[in-house]
Parts: C-alpha cells; sequence; structure tokens
C-alpha cells in the first residue's frame, strides 16, 4: 500500500513539473512574442539582385517593416540551385529574426533534386505565408516564325523536333518542358544550359528554338522584340500579360505555376509565426506593394493562415517530388 502511494505521488510530481514545463514554455513564447521584434530583421533571398524573387523581396520589405515595426534587411544568398540560402535560414536562431523568401525551385524541387539534400522543407521549416505566384514564360527565338501559339508550337512539334531552352537540369523550368512533352506527346527537346543568361542569348541568337523559364525577366525581351512570347505555364491567364494564353487553355489541367512565400526554421514559437502572418497579409493587401509586384511579374496572392500555405507546400512537395521521378532525372551531386 504505502509502495502504491509513493508511486502515485512520484506519478502526479512528474505531472505537475511537466505541467509547469510547459505553462513557463508557453509564456516564455508569450513574452518573446510580444517583445518581438525588438531588432532588425533579415530577409533571406535565395537569388542574386535583378530576378523575381528579389524583386518580390524589395517590393515587400518596407512595407513589412513598417507592418512589423521593424528595419527588413535583405540578404542576397544565391547558389547552389538556391539551397545555399535554405541551407542558411534551415540553421539559423528559431526566433524570427531570419526569414526565408523561399519559392518553388530553391525550397521543393532543388533538395528532391540533389543526392545529398542539406535540409528537408517540410521537417526544418514553418510556412508562414504565400505572397505571390507567377508562371513561367514560353518563349520563341527567330527559328520558327510561325509559331505564334502554343497550339502552334505543338502542331510543329510533331512533325519534327523543337528544342526549348532552360537554366539548367532539375530545375522548375526543366520539368515544366517534361511536363509540357507528356501532355502535349509532341517532340519537345530541352536543352540545359549552366544558367538564364546563357539560355537567353543562345535563344535570340537561334541556337535554339524557344526557352521556357520566370516570366518576370522574358517581358522586357519580349517587349522589344528580341523573343516572340507564346504562352504563360498557368492554368488562368495572367493580368500583367493578358495577350499571353495560358498552356491551360489548350491542354486542360496543365499548370507550372512558380510561387513565393515566407519560412522561417521549424521551432520557432508560435506566436512570432502569428506575428508575422498577420503582418504579410496587411502587406499584400496594400496596393502600393500589389503594383510593384504585379511590375514585376507576380501575381499578389496570400493564403487564410499558416497551416493553409504549410499544407499546400506539403502537398507540393510531394507533386514535384513525383515529377522529377516520372522524368528520371538523375539526381545532382
Amino acid at each position: 500500500m504505502n509502495i502504491l502511494k509513493l508511486q502515485q505521488r512520484g506519478l502526479l510530481q512528474r505531472t505537475l513539473c511537466a505541467a509547469l514545463f510547459c505553462c513557463t514554455s508557453l509564456t516564455g513564447s508569450i513574452a518573446l512574442a510580444q517583445d518581438y521584434p525588438s531588432k532588425p530583421v533579415t530577409l533571406v533571398v535565395s537569388y542574386p539582385p535583378g530576378g523575381s524573387n528579389d524583386l518580390t523581396a524589395r517590393a515587400i520589405a518596407p512595407a513589412l517593416g513598417e507592418a512589423l515595426g521593424a528595419t527588413i534587411v535583405i540578404e542576397n544568398k544565391p547558389w547552389a540551385a538556391g539551397m545555399i540560402s535554405g541551407t542558411y535560414v534551415s540553421r539559423a536562431a528559431p526566433d524570427g529574426y531570419m526569414i526565408l523568401l523561399g519559392s518553388l525551385s530553391p525550397i521543393i524541387v532543388s533538395p528532391q533534386a540533389a543526392k545529398s539534400p542539406p535540409f528537408n522543407t517540410p521537417v526544418d521549416f514553418r510556412a508562414i505565408n504565400r505572397v505571390g505566384s507567377t508562371p513561367l514564360g514560353i518563349a520563341m527565338g527567330p527559328t520558327l516564325p510561325n509559331v505564334k501559339s502554343i497550339a502552334d508550337l505543338i502542331a510543329v512539334s510533331k512533325t519534327r523536333d523543337v528544342t526549348l531552352s532552360s537554366a539548367g537540369t532539375g530545375g522548375v523550368s526543366h520539368l515544366t518542358i517534361e511536363l509540357l512533352q507528356a501532355a502535349s506527346k509532341g517532340r519537345l527537346v530541352h536543352v540545359p544550359y549552366k544558367g538564364a543568361g546563357p539560355a537567353v542569348t543562345d535563344t535570340v541568337a537561334g541556337h535554339v528554338d524557344g526557352i521556357v523559364m520566370d516570366i518576370s525577366p522574358l517581358m522586357p525581351m519580349m517587349a522589344d522584340g528580341r523573343l516572340k512570347g507564346i504562352a504563360v505555364t498557368s492554368a488562368e491567364r495572367m493580368s500583367f500579360v493578358p495577350n499571353l494564353a495560358p498552356v491551360g487553355e489548350f491542354l486542360p489541367g496543365f499548370s507550372a505555376v512558380n510561387w513565393l512565400g515566407l519560412f522561417v526554421p521549424v521551432k520557432t514559437p508560435e506566436p512570432i509565426i502569428a506575428k508575422i502572418n498577420v503582418a504579410i497579409i496587411k502587406v499584400i493587401a496594400r496596393k502600393d506593394v500589389r503594383e510593384k509586384l504585379e511590375a514585376a511579374g507576380i501575381m499578389p496572392s496570400s493564403m487564410e493562415n499558416p497551416a493553409a500555405f504549410q499544407a499546400y507546400v506539403n502537398e507540393e512537395y510531394v507533386r514535384w517530388g513525383k515529377i522529377l521521378q516520372d522524368a528520371k532525372i538523375e539526381k545532382q551531386d
């Protein structure tokens, strides 16, 4: 009987200690969130200045700083298919002072295309909210002057090889070409380059027939005639390029849309995540921010809460992982 009482007393003490620990942790997290932010916040970008990710960061940073009451410092960490930035943020202190502006390629595709990925997105990050989305653009060089639409491109690809360049093997542009070939049954040949610059140069020069890449850097070249835009890879038309038909209009169900969102290390306290989420929703609702994003080829869009965005990110991780497997792309070192 005495032994039983001692066991019960020990169990009660352990239960009380656990409850006290939980309450202390919760109180600490709430206090931390109340003080947050008390110093500058770093927004890490996966690509160098000038691209759609960097333009997005510069469009939202001032307004995000106002909403949070802090200075936002942009830090570009390119290379390694965007995974350097992901590694950097995933290993940062989980205190809300290091935020990753992640996008489809570096945070979903690149880790799954690597033999030894430095991070696992669903495990190492918490998704906060989406900032916007952007389709890829399909543009043609001078070699096929009669190809003026996605229907024309597919019709020609039924009769001959059509070469389409991308910035490299295993990226979203490459996978989109694979998806397009599978959906159209055409003879679309992927030609990878070491970066977007050489891919664009050779397409303009006529060494390859066309190119698939983010719409933002293609827009000036389509406007001045160096490239001929024929489609966007979304299911619906985009307001900032209304004259480009979506592939989804010709191939129902087709969609390959890049998106951008905010991520923090997985152990970041919930109250801080909630605070950043409220701020970014306010930012995306601002007219001046939306105009800047659309000018950069980004369709502004946030989701209802972090849980919804997290579920979307997890679905995208599975979807693009399967696309990589189906395309039989060899994993990169």
